[in-house]
């Protein structure tokens, strides 16, 4: 048999490199290089996940409305009318108090039939508060808590109680209307 023809095919390198049409692309990116643009990825979408999630939950609000602006509101003038009907009811522990407070507004020109005096079912109320039923009382809320002595006044549309005249104010006496015991001090 004849001896083939040496051709290029037969010439080995010295280089290690790849040799031939099926050479391939060399590689110009590391790995790490990979690796650092995944995790900058992931972390960009969880961030976004996280921001469209509390966006979705309304924690946070991407165009909220204007605050509106704070407006001082005329209140009205205390004016002691007589023609409401009270009711005084006691919030405190000790027995006695809205009766008190009953003879201190008739002697103060109400009608006796129209002052009404009971327990509250809280007897440890703190603050003595006038509850009104409709915005038109205020004056009159006010005038009977200068009277008494109370320290708030509060628009309830839950009073006047069923059964009870559409006029009615109510005094839940509080707390601060027990004077504090006497201190005794030994004699010496």
């Amino acid at each position: 048999m004849p001896t083939p023809s040496r051709d290029r095919f037969d010439d080995i390198s010295a280089s290690p490199g790849r040799v031939g049409a099926h050479r391939a692309e060399n590689p110009r990116v590391r790995g790490w290089t990979t690796l650092a643009w995944a995790l900058a990825a992931t972390v960009v979408l969880v961030v976004v996940g996280i921001f469209a999630s509390m966006i979705w939950q309304g924690k946070i609000v991407l165009f909220p409305t204007p605050a509106p602006s704070i407006s001082i509101v005329p209140t009205a003038e205390p004016v002691v009318d007589t023609s409401y009907t009270v009711l005084v009811l006691n919030g405190t522990p000790e027995e006695g108090q809205a009766t008190l407070a009953k003879d201190e507004l008739v002697a103060n020109g109400w009608p006796e039939a129209n002052v009404l005096a009971g327990n509250a079912g809280n007897r440890s109320f703190p603050l003595t508060t006038v509850y009104y039923a409709a915005p038109e009382a205020e004056g009159a809320a006010r005038g009977l808590a200068g009277l008494i002595g109370a320290t708030e006044i509060a628009l309830d549309p839950d009073y006047p109680l069923p059964g009870t005249p559409a006029t009615q104010l109510t005094v839940v006496l509080g707390l601060d209307r027990i004077e504090p015991a006497a201190s005794e001090t030994p004699a010496g």
